[in-house]
């Protein structure tokens, strides 16, 4: 973790507005935005994108937006989309959600897309399904798969069982095992209902789907006295080889939270292809939850086996939230504190996780922070050292603001990611950067 002494913030901060004209110009020139939001009439062609992107073998982009597409009394402005984008910056339109009576073929997707080996596409929404009157605030959700040729099919309505047993509310994505299951998780749901979670049937799950939809609960969260298992996880799951499944929870641990939450500030945990859950560290464990909290995204392995994920919040000086390292002894590290520059100049509250190059260096986004405090992207060596990549709005927002979802490479070392809003249309933006 990088920690600066207060002169020695200062005099870094004088460097910056010195350099800051030099700079900004070479910053904006390693940013292009591919596609803006809402260029069609009544954003037809979707806005709002909170997740990350994916591609196929021929370079083309596909992603999910939470909002916009074809009209209909539901959503008001649109239910959300699936999009294609090729290299050539052709946009096309998939697939337009609530296109179904009562929405059960799902609305509002805030998780990225998968393929398979046959080139279908898999993905989550938020709300919708068969079951949408039986959740809370109608929140139900579903799995859906989508061929090349444009079929649509709703593989699971979540809430199909008493209680939303089997969960409910998917917001993050999907993974793929060998035999071509998939497993996920819902943000509520599960036989444990309790005060602790914001949702009040259950603190979610983990599950897992197999190709013809038949879906079986792994882990219901809360299942521990005040959560100390966690609760409420808003991101996915990690194989390592083995066939564990890793991940986070929002909520929940063994820890106080200093946010106000009192009953935790999340946990990493690890579940065994028996079933064996484990919680390998619970947030908030050090004072004023200088190792972090809250996180939303999921986890990645380097080749040693650590972990590396981001939260939220926590952090030091400013709970701007961190970038943080797990061992295989469970033991972890602030890899990088975010907000130690004069207004987060360095980013704050990164909600997705990161990703590695091939050098070991780590990539991510923060949703906020910056020169613009509208969200950077930013590299981290393998000593702690950060270089903002790109600040945004620095294009009075047409470059795009806020990005909240991971990064993706090329073949070429270019990264590819989205942010929610800004854009030539205000609808959000895919956007390129060369580091």
């Amino acid at each position: 973790m990088l920690r600066r002494t207060f002169l020695g913030e200062r005099r870094a901060m004088l460097v910056l507005l010195v350099l800051g004209v030099l700079l900004g110009a070479a910053r904006a020139q390693k940013e292009s935005v591919l596609y803006s939001f809402c260029a069609q009439t009544n954003c037809a062609d979707g806005y709002h994108p909170v997740a990350g992107l994916v591609f196929d073998q021929k370079g083309n982009l596909y992603g999910t937006t939470k909002s916009g597409g074809l009209q209909n009394n539901n959503c008001g402005n649109g239910c959300g989309v699936v999009f294609k984008l090729t290299p050539k910056g052709k946009y096309t339109v998939l697939y337009s959600f609530c296109a179904q009576t009562n929405c059960t073929d799902g609305y509002d997707p805030a998780a990225g897309l998968v393929f398979d080996q046959k080139g279908n596409l898999y993905g989550t929404t938020t709300g919708g399904g068969r079951f949408n009157n039986e959740c809370d605030y109608g929140t139900c959700g579903v799995v859906f798969k989508l061929t090349p040729k444009g079929k649509y099919t709703v593989l699971y309505s979540f809430c199909a069982q008493t209680n939303c047993a089997d969960g409910y509310y998917p917001v993050a994505g999907l993974v793929f095992d060998q035999k071509g299951n998939l497993y996920g998780t819902t943000s509520g749901g599960g036989i444990y209902n309790n005060n602790y979670c914001s949702f009040e049937q259950g603190c979610g799950v983990v599950f897992k789907l197999t190709p013809k939809g038949k879906e079986t609960v792994l882990y219901t969260f809360c299942a521990q006295i005040n959560c100390t298992d966690g609760g409420w996880p808003v991101a996915g799951v990690t194989f390592d080889q083995k066939g564990n499944l890793y991940g986070t929870a929002y909520v929940g641990g063994a820890n106080f939270c200093s946010f106000g939450r009192g009953y935790g500030c999340g946990v990493v945990f690890k579940l065994t292809p028996k079933g064996k859950y484990t919680v390998l560290y619970s947030f908030c464990a050090e004072t004023n939850c200088a190792d972090g909290a809250s996180p939303e995204a999921g986890l990645v392995f380097d080749q040693r086996g650590n972990l590396y994920g981001t939260t939220e919040g926590g952090g030091e000086p400013r709970g701007g939230g961190v970038v943080f390292k797990l061992t295989p002894e469970d033991k972890e590290t602030v890899f990088y504190s975010f907000c130690w520059q004069d207004n987060c100049t360095d980013g704050d509250g990164p909600q997705a996780g990161v990703i590695f190059d091939q050098k070991g260096n780590l990539y991510g986004t923060t949703a906020a922070g910056g020169e613009q405090y509208s969200g950077v992207v930013f590299k981290l060596t393998p000593e702690g050292q950060e270089t903002i990549l790109y600040s945004s709005c620095g294009q009075r927002c047409g470059d795009g603001a806020y990005p909240s979802a991971g990064l993706i490479f090329d073949q070429k070392g270019n990264l590819y990611g989205t942010t929610q809003e800004g854009g030539d249309y205000e609808g959000g933006v895919v956007f390129k950067v060369t580091p």
